[in-house]
Parts: C-alpha cells; structure tokens; sequence
C-alpha cells in the first residue's frame, strides 16, 4: 500500500498568481477548507511546495 498525504486548503486564491491558481486546482483542490487525499509522490509534494503558504500538508493514515 503506498503512502498517501493529506493535503488541505487553508487560504484563498484571490491574489495569488496564475500558477499558483494553476497548481492549486490541479491538486484538485476547489474551497477553502477542503481536504484531498494523494500519494506521496515527489510530483504532488512539488506541487503543494509550490503553494505552501496556501495549503496544509500533514501525513495520512
């Protein structure tokens, strides 16, 4: 079984630059608030690094 984050929403987008906008949809994420579960590969560990100041990202069980 492979490892999973969790990766939750914790600020708006409103001022964030298009990238930003970009990369937080792609993680899938859409309100603030909501939680996605992914594996923990390095492509969405990049991704949620990239909008760290956005997001919150803790282990999954």
């Amino acid at each position: 079984m492979t490892k999973q984050i969790k990766i939750t929403l914790v600020k708006g987008v409103a001022h964030a630059t298009d990238r930003q906008k970009e990369n937080v949809r792609s993680l899938g994420l859409h309100k603030i608030g909501q939680s996605v579960l992914r594996e923990d590969t390095p492509v969405y560990r990049g991704m949620a690094d990239k909008v760290r100041h956005l997001v919150n990202v803790e282990e999954a069980d």
